[in-house]
């Protein structure tokens, strides 16, 4: 899974260079804001120069789902305060899908922030690979921004294997398309904000339940 962001990273990187923005704002990204599929969002928003509202709030919306990570990644396993500050930013889907298997209960706090480096430097690399390569290439290429989207799948196909739970995918599904057929423009932070509200009511719901009983 690490050695795909690199293919995602060069995807990227052509991405932002056939938006019309110089190539170095590829690694900048990949570097600083770090953030996979805000990334993505980000190189309209930079284009359209839309206001910093907007930015926050699509930003807030996407992220959002970290709130539920940090609740069961291995963070308290890292000891030290710098490694503690970076795992913490560097927390990403990939790194939270693979710190959190089956397999990795046994990791040190090391070897999940080197891990969480390793996948950003892959990202980072991959960003810079395809916006120097996107720099020498005059003509258009369609479909890349589907790389994101098909990781995710296989992230879902993954945590779907390991959990086997129906309701939560089941729920997404129903985000995803209603927000698909009344937001087309605003689809992934309208999913993802509707996604995160009925976790929240859910959850809500099944505190009140055991309450009760």
């Amino acid at each position: 899974m690490g050695l795909a962001m690199i293919p995602l990273g060069i995807a990227f990187g052509l991405l932002v260079v056939h938006a019309g923005l110089d190539w170095w704002w590829a690694p900048s990204f990949a570097a600083l804001i770090y953030a996979g599929s805000l990334e993505f969002l980000l190189i309209g928003l930079v284009v359209a120069v839309a206001p910093l509202a907007q930015v926050a709030v699509t930003a807030f919306l996407v992220n959002f789902r970290h709130v539920f990570y940090a609740l069961s990644f291995p963070l308290h396993r890292v000891r030290s305060r710098i490694g503690k500050a970076y795992s913490t930013f560097a927390l990403t889907d990939e790194a939270y899908a693979l710190a959190t298997a089956p397999a990795a209960q046994e990791w040190s706090g090391k070897r999940i922030v080197w891990l969480q480096v390793l996948l950003q430097c892959y990202w980072v690399t991959g960003a810079a690979l395809g916006a120097l390569f996107g720099a020498l290439i005059p003509f258009r290429l369609d479909g890349l921004d589907f790389a994101l989207t098909a990781l995710f799948v296989v992230l879902a196909i993954d945590a779907y294997r390991v959990r086997r739970s129906v309701p939560v995918p089941a729920l997404a599904m129903v985000c995803a398309l209603v927000s698909a057929v009344l937001f087309p423009d605003q689809m992934l932070p309208v999913a993802l904000g509707l996604f995160t509200a009925a976790l929240l009511l859910s959850r809500i719901a099944l505190r009140k339940k055991d309450s009760d009983a």
